[in-house]
């Protein structure tokens, strides 16, 4: 049997609050794989958050919330052991600090952990259209053993609501992060 998997989840500013939601609902539901999350939030995530999705529910989740410059919050070291990191959803400011390894909060120095222990960084990247400064960024990130996996929604499922549409993306960062969820597979009958 494999072991749970203990999970960072950084939430930033950039529009996508309803991914953040899906996630961390999802995550709820993955006790049999998920030992323990660790939730870091930025001051913008909070405010988009109560302005896409009209609360602040986002306090009453079952994990560990972490303030965003508690450098001395578990994943801020590498000894903790946390397996995978997922930025959701990732501004492309805290992108580019990921990508040139500036730890000026929680967010960036556990990412920067991450990738020094050579661990799974998924960033759930929110911007459209991209810049040079972007996608130069996001090489760099990716050369540096993370994944860029764009909140890029998938229709195949024919998702009727918000959240089963970002759950299309959501289910896709699972799977990146090794976790195993019941989801739409192409092709799969309906």
């Amino acid at each position: 049997m494999k072991e749970k998997k203990k999970i960072i989840v950084a939430i930033t500013g950039a529009s996508g609050s309803i991914y953040a939601k899906v996630l961390l609902d999802k995550l709820r539901m993955l006790s049999d794989q998920v030992a323990e999350v660790g939730v870091v939030m930025s001051d913008n995530a909070k405010d988009v958050w109560k302005y896409e999705l009209g609360s602040d529910d986002y306090q009453h989740y079952p994990f560990t919330f972490y303030n965003k410059n508690d450098f001395m919050a578990p994943f801020a070291s590498g000894s903790a052991r946390f397996e995978t990191m997922i930025v959701c959803p990732c501004s492309m400011g805290t992108l580019g600090r990921i990508a040139q390894g500036i730890s000026s909060d929680l967010t960036t120095r556990a990412a920067d952990v991450v990738l020094k222990e050579r661990r799974k960084l998924v960033l759930v990247t929110r911007e459209t259209p991209l810049s040079a400064i972007h996608t130069q960024n996001m090489h760099v990130v990716t050369q540096a053993g993370g994944i860029i996996c764009p909140a890029s929604p998938s229709f195949y499922s024919l998702p009727r609501t918000f959240e089963e549409l970002a759950a299309t993306v959501i289910d896709r960062v699972l799977s990146l992060c090794d976790i195993h969820i019941a989801s739409y597979t192409w092709g799969t009958p309906q």
